[in-house]
Order: structure tokens, then C-alpha cells, then sequence
């Protein structure tokens, strides 16, 4: 199985704002663990930038919120 390109290899930077959304929620990272059907593990390595959701996963995480995926990701390139 190949492995996985890393944001870095594709020159994207980029930022999740799950942190503060769950902040603003009073949410925990295993509440949304729970509600996702995720672990906790996988919350925390998003909000770390050390695991890049799925663009699943990511609609999931932003539909949980009601809001869209660029409000809870931001993007941008890397310079070259």
C-alpha cells in the first residue's frame, strides 16, 4: 500500500479551527469523538496538524458544526 502524500508534498499549508469551535461548544474532544464515530486519538491528531482528515471526514466534522469545511479549514499554498 503506498503511503499517503503529506500536505507538505502537495505545498499546502494548512489550519484546522476545530479547537476553538469546540471551545465556543464547551465540547470535548471525545464528545466529538463520539459523535463522529471517531477516536479521540484521531481529534487530536487533527488539531495537532499531525493527521489530515479525509475530505469525508473533514464534511463530517464541519456538518457537525453547521458550518462549511473552508470556515473550519483554511488553506494555503507553500512558497516554492
Amino acid at each position: 500500500m503506498a503511503k499517503k502524500k503529506t500536505s507538505e508534498e502537495y505545498g499546502i499549508d494548512w489550519q484546522c479551527h476545530l479547537k476553538v469551535f469546540r471551545a465556543k461548544n464547551d465540547l470535548t474532544q471525545e464528545d466529538i469523538a463520539k459523535a463522529l464515530g471517531i477516536t479521540r486519538q484521531t481529534i487530536s491528531g487533527i488539531e495537532k496538524k499531525k493527521y489530515n482528515p479525509s475530505l469525508l471526514l473533514a464534511y463530517k466534522i464541519s456538518k457537525y458544526f453547521s458550518v462549511t469545511i473552508e470556515e473550519m479549514f483554511s488553506f494555503s499554498e507553500l512558497e516554492k
